[in-house]
């Protein structure tokens, strides 16, 4: 065995070989189960698409590169958890084309932004960062409140993303106009509706406009972001262990 195991030191082509053996034996270990998952994400209860007006408002997120200065995933390290909220669970992205989790943070991380500042607050601090932050080095986009939001296409936003997984159902493309508006008035008579298809989801008027802006979608989403999940069955398991 001494002799073997000295052969195969010495002899660089035999230990490339065994190497590689080593290697494709642990590979095919690692992948092939995945061949028999039908998912890698364990489904999570409250999970559910966006709404139009919040996946309008996410494209919007998308666009102006806000992932690059905030992430939107919490570590599961005592001083993230204490500042931020419960870690980010992978089914909170399961809905995500791309997801958000960002590489960097200039600004803090949004995974658990939602309800913890008003509309108002959030109208302010988009417009003017440095009026609520004066150290804040975030630029403006007091434009969005200008900006009338497009909803030509919402329709097909719809269909791209169940293309890639995300449950759309045909009602749900066929209402995504009627379902954005109904969000921004609550007192309309599709807000039922509305939430029949999307559970949680917040209706109210986010810019305090009259006129349907980004800054609506964009708010929308903000205000979403780490409310769908009910963390509390979670911290009682984890007081358990």
């Amino acid at each position: 065995m001494k002799f073997t195991h000295a052969l195969i030191e010495k002899s660089a082509f035999l230990l490339l070989v065994f190497t590689l053996i080593v290697v494709a034996i642990g590979g095919i270990v690692e992948i092939t189960p995945l061949f028999y998952l039908k998912s890698t994400i364990e489904k999570v209860t409250g999970m559910r698409p966006y709404t139009p007006l919040e996946l309008a408002g996410r494209n919007i997120y998308v666009r102006e590169g806000c992932y690059n200065c905030h992430s939107q995933m919490v570590r599961a390290l005592r001083d993230e958890v204490e500042r931020y909220g419960h870690y980010s669970l992978a089914a909170e992205s399961m809905y995500d084309h791309p997801f958000q989790w960002g590489s960097k943070r200039t600004g803090p991380d949004l995974a658990r932004v939602g309800g913890r500042y008003s509309d108002d607050w959030h109208v302010a601090h988009l417009g003017n960062p440095r009026s609520l932050v004066p150290e804040s080095i975030m630029p403006g986009y007091a434009f969005l409140g200008r900006t009338p939001l497009a909803t030509d296409d919402l329709a097909n936003h719809l269909i791209a993303n169940r293309k890639v997984g995300v449950p759309y159902s045909d009602e749900m493309i066929a209402m995504a106009k009627q379902d954005l508006r109904a969000q921004v008035d609550p007192d309309g008579p599709n807000a039922d509706q509305l939430l029949a298809r999307y559970p949680k989801a917040q209706l109210r008027n986010f810019d305090g406009q009259a006129a349907l802006t980004e800054m609506d979608a964009l708010v929308a989403y903000l205000q979403m972001l780490g409310t769908l999940v009910d963390f509390s069955a979670y911290k009682a398991d984890e007081n358990l262990r």
